[in-house]
């Protein structure tokens, strides 16, 4: 006989509860860095600008100004890849796998190991030489619905891939 049985709010499990892993803290050097040679090839750009093509006739209180503003927006940048890195986090459980991420868009992302086709680890340049990896799981499903992990150290992106590996060759 078929049943339909209600289910309340009260007794689903707390996302609050779950214990998030956090990413590996020399990843925030990498968005330090990143964010950082962004600011910088600004900077000699507007100092080449300055020097070469800009004639004397622009008032000194214009070029401080420039840099006054190129300083805030620096430090903000640095502030908010500083807030996302601490927002980053991630939690393994039995049947699946949680990411959560973001400032000011704050979003949980749960993918079902049933739902998982492929995983694979990916290095850029400054990963591998901060042995770190990110972990991409590629999802049956729209697209959109893939979840990457950056920032794990290389040995548990490893790991994961392997356990993860194995589900899906249940």
């Amino acid at each position: 006989m078929f049943t339909n049985n209600q289910i309340t709010i009260e007794s689903l499990p707390k996302l609050e509860d779950l214990k998030l892993s956090k990413i590996a803290l020399k990843y925030r050097t990498i968005l330090f860095l990143n964010c950082s040679t962004i600011f910088l090839g600004f900077l000699i750009i507007f100092l080449i600008l300055d020097t070469f093509v800009v004639d004397e006739s622009l008032p000194k209180t214009i070029f401080f100004g420039i840099l006054v503003v190129w300083g805030l927006a620096f430090g903000l940048s640095l502030g908010y890849a500083n807030m996302s890195f601490n927002k980053r986090q991630y939690a393994l459980r039995d049947q699946d796998i949680t990411y959560s991420k973001g400032v000011l868009v704050h979003s949980v992302t749960t993918l079902p190991f049933n739902r998982i086709q492929h995983v694979e680890i990916s290095r850029t340049f400054l990963a591998r030489k901060f042995g770190l990896a990110t972990l991409h799981l590629y999802s049956a499903g729209q697209s959109g619905s893939d979840l990457s992990i950056k920032g794990l150290p290389l040995e548990v992106a490893q790991s994961l891939k392997t356990f993860l590996s194995s589900k899906l060759n249940e």
